[in-house]
């Protein structure tokens, strides 16, 4: 077998470059191989209007399922509805997108044995020669990223009776607080039905689904929205990189291959939002001269580095909220930070808070105790010699 590029992996980051390489290289022969039997998994990606570039978005928009005109946040102080657009895109929108667009160039049931800059080989012994092969398996990991965990488990139920939620409800932080900063995460999807997830920012990636389960079921049934049937059901650990050495990490990476979404470390440090940058990777693969891999995965690289340069800030907030505060009282970062002004959340979630706003979010009282706010500006995590924190 052969293509011009092969993609590892048919999840978000690959589904979106590899469609926007069939939009505008059409003559490229692109394969994505897939090792579950269907692509997408059960995900739901969601992202705020500023996240994404007007020229991106047009092409993005035919993968959004959902869309709102704002948004909503609770906390035991505090609550607020915000007017910033909030838009989903689901698996099943997101598999029948890419499945018009794609055809027969994604491959399921394929997991992969082994990869190099130039080929693929699967585990039913098929070889795939290749320009560029670009992987996007797995999610952050490793020793030369400190890590915390944002993890979830959502129930999509149908209601009994209309629900009477019109905007999501991004973080319910009234629940109570247990394995770190607990919060639920609710999307009207239908008038009589919606997606609820109960998250957690916490030290550990173990997740007891059951037990989380449980807790979704009595937060619906104490919000009046008896379930009348679950439709289906996602989780998730997604990464929260606090610091690490970012050239050992590429280094890491197989000469010659590109390593794209959770599996490049390319994610806001501090919600897990991984869409953005999977949209400004797919933007930036699409106008490459030449797709050969070493120089795609050269590229891509690069584009991590500046990314980590970028986003100094957010990983210092990150530590802010799982070193400096105790796990119990990390709502209180957050009920602060949501008092702050609607376009700053907004460049805060894009990733690129101004000057001004980082001032704004440090200055005033302090949501953690001074002191360990202190340490965590000064502290030098030991992670390496090279560590850029």
């Amino acid at each position: 077998m052969q293509a011009d590029v092969v993609f590892v992996g048919a999840g978000l980051a690959n589904g979106l470059i590899a469609y926007r390489l069939r939009q505008l290289r059409p003559d490229l022969t692109i394969l994505l191989f897939e090792a579950e039997p269907a692509i997408g998994g059960e995900h739901t990606w969601s992202f705020h209007d500023g996240d994404v570039p007007d020229n991106a978005m047009r092409w993005l928009a035919p993968f959004v399922a959902h869309r709102w005109t704002a948004q909503e946040v609770r906390f035991p102080g505090f609550k607020r509805l915000l007017s910033t657009g909030y838009r989903s895109i689901t698996a099943e929108r997101f598999r029948a997108v890419l499945t018009e667009a794609l055809g027969d160039a994604i491959v399921t049931s394929a997991p992969v044995a082994h990869i190099a800059s130039d080929a693929v080989w699967l585990r039913d012994g098929r070889i795939v020669q290749a320009e560029a092969v670009i992987d996007a398996r797995g999610g952050t990991g490793g020793p030369h990223l400190r890590l915390a965990f944002q993890k979830f488990v959502g129930l999509e139920i149908r209601t009994a009776a209309p629900h009477g939620r019109s905007a999501p409800l991004i973080m319910d932080a009234t629940v109570d607080q247990t394995d770190g900063y607990r919060f639920v995460y609710v999307l009207p999807l239908a008038p009589d039905r919606l997606l609820v997830e109960d998250t957690y920012y916490s030290d550990e990636a173990a997740l007891d689904a059951e037990a989380v389960r449980a807790r979704i079921r009595r937060y619906a049934k104490d919000k009046g929205w008896e379930p009348s049937a679950v439709v289906r059901e996602e989780s998730g650990v997604l990464p929260l990189i606090l610091a690490g050495d970012i050239d050992s990490f590429l280094g890491a990476w197989p000469a010659g291959v590109a390593r794209v979404g959770l599996a490049g470390g390319l994610c806001h440090p501090v919600t897990g939002y991984a869409l953005p940058d999977a949209v400004r990777v797919a933007e930036l693969i699409v106008n490459l001269p030449h797709l050969e891999g070493r120089a795609v995965a050269r590229a891509v690289a690069d584009f991590a580095r500046a990314r980590w340069h970028d986003q100094r800030f957010l990983r210092l907030l990150a530590r802010m909220l799982f070193v400096a505060a105790a796990p119990e009282q990390r709502w209180r970062v957050l009920q602060r930070f949501y008092a702050l002004p609607e376009p700053l959340i907004e460049r805060f979630y894009a990733g690129h808070p101004s000057v001004g706003d980082k001032i704004r979010i440090l200055s005033g009282r302090s949501p953690v105790p001074i002191a360990r706010a202190l340490s965590v500006l000064r502290e030098q995590p030991l992670l390496g010699a090279r560590l850029d924190t």
